[in-house]
């Protein structure tokens, strides 16, 4: 689990590519002091695993799934990316729950400076993920935790300090460019567990004919 508060901003050292399959190297000092093989790396919010490291460069494996629905599919060598380790048990928790399995895609239609802020305007593919994104509600853009401060029907806005800019990735990115996403978890358990099967055999279903908002209400969940 992550907490999407980037730890460092790495850098691509190599791409090696098999169809839809990668092997991505990645510069790194900070996330070196203490990486292990078998380490969980959010690359861009995207949860990975060190398969190779040495003193200044670690390496992860894409899936073809990783690959089709994330935007490490359009990197190049040189380009900055988001880094975050696993959060420690005892560690603090500074964003939200965040588990590096990206939803989809944005494309960043808008940059714009709003007195000491910079806003970006993205618009999500598919666009039916504005369905999990609330207003004020947490969502991640490239691994960074942030909060959603604007919507529209079919886009968001984020509104960004001067200091998460300064140091994340997001500082290099431009209209047109694509980011990842991941939406706040807890909506995705809440939908899937309304539209569950009133009859299927699950436990809890056994127990009270399936789950609905008044079940939910009753249990303070919503």
């Amino acid at each position: 689990m992550f907490t999407g508060l980037v730890e460092e901003v790495g850098r691509l050292k190599s791409v090696s590519r098999s169809g839809q399959a990668m092997v991505l190297g990645i510069e790194s000092r900070k996330l070196m002091e203490d990486m292990r093989l078998g380490d969980s790396i959010a690359v861009n919010g995207v949860c990975l695993t060190v398969t190779h490291m040495d003193s200044s460069s670690f390496a992860v494996d894409v899936m073809p799934q990783t690959y089709k629905h994330t935007n490490l599919s359009g990197l190049s060598v040189g380009q900055p990316l988001n880094l975050e380790r696993a959060m420690p048990a005892g560690g603090r928790f500074g964003g939200h729950i965040v588990q590096g399995h990206v939803d989809g895609t944005a494309v960043i239609l808008s940059i714009e400076t709003d007195q000491n802020a910079v806003v970006y305007t993205v618009r999500p593919e598919p666009v039916d993920l504005m369905k999990y994104i609330v207003a004020q509600g947490s969502i991640t853009v490239d691994g960074i935790s942030l909060t959603a401060a604007k919507l529209e029907a079919d886009c968001f806005a984020v509104s960004i300090i001067p200091h998460t800019l300064a140091q994340t990735a997001l500082k290099n990115k431009r209209p047109g460019d694509r980011v990842n996403l991941e939406c706040d978890i807890i909506g995705k358990y809440v939908e899937r567990l309304l539209s569950f099967p009133a009859g299927s055999n699950s436990p809890a279903s056994r127990r009270s004919g399936g789950i609905d908002l008044k079940l939910l209400a009753e249990n303070g969940f919503v």
